[in-house]
């Protein structure tokens, strides 16, 4: 078994692909699926799996959140790097200030755990 992707529900597509081309993944492809929605997938540099999948359905300005809570998860090399490089980019992100299992930990404004060993 291998985990192939994970989707998420976004209604800006193209600043959710430059977030995550900010966080250093790449964008691979755009799938049109009829006159519905359009799915972007995006992907860690140099590794084929797992990737993002983000789903635009067309003509939705807003999802329904529900009481579950989701997020991506991603370890970097360099935090504090990554976060200027996120602030550079006009993402809003957090500070490296908070300590988990792993490492330093810090959020980015979508709620996306960053964490740095």
């Amino acid at each position: 078994m291998e985990l192939i992707h994970t989707c998420y529900r976004v209604t800006e597509p193209e600043r959710s692909v430059a977030f995550y081309k900010a966080l250093g993944l790449e964008k691979r492809r755009e799938l049109p699926i009829r006159d519905e929605a359009v799915n972007y997938f995006l992907g860690v540099p140099g590794k084929e799996q797992p990737e993002l999948e983000l789903t635009h359905n067309l003509g939705v300005d807003s999802y329904e959140l529900g009481t579950g809570y989701g997020h991506v998860a991603l370890t970097v090399d360099d935090l504090d790097g990554t976060l200027a490089r996120l602030a550079r980019a006009g993402h809003r992100a957090g500070e490296a200030s908070l300590h988990g299992p792993r490492g330093r930990l810090a959020s980015a404004s979508s709620g996306i755990p960053i964490v740095s060993f």
